[in-house]
């Protein structure tokens, strides 16, 4: 168990690199193909499958193409068990601040993402 803090780490460098490039190999790389996203805003509920965000991550603009400053860090991983964890990160696309809770589940010695929970407050 050990070994299982970097490895959660280096699965965050990978979904900060896929966030920032809208890189969808890599967030299906790190992402359980049955694994859920979910966001409350301002009491609007959304609700989508991997295959959806992917979607979504292929036809948007990126923060990579509008050159922005890039702006992520992990802000708390916690595991507890010897296969689930939970990653507490922090972005900035602009005007967005984001703040993401990632659940995560070790499948044969590999950490993968099972729900995304995500909420953001806009910037001035």
């Amino acid at each position: 168990m050990d070994q299982d803090i970097p490895a959660i780490a280096e699965l965050a460098q990978k979904y900060f690199d896929a966030l920032y490039n809208g890189d969808a190999d890599l967030f299906a790389e790190i992402f359980h193909p049955q694994a859920a996203l979910f966001c409350n805003h301002d009491n609007e509920f959304v609700s989508m499958t991997v295959e959806q965000y992917m979607d979504l991550v292929r036809n948007r603009s990126n923060p990579v193409d509008r050159n922005e400053e890039r702006q992520d860090e992990v802000l708390a991983i916690i595991r507890e068990t010897p296969t689930t964890a939970v990653l507490r990160t922090r972005e900035v696309f602009l005007p967005k601040h984001f703040t993401d809770e990632l659940t995560l589940m070790k499948f044969d010695g590999e950490w993968k993402i099972i729900a995304k929970t995500w909420d953001f407050e806009l910037l001035d």
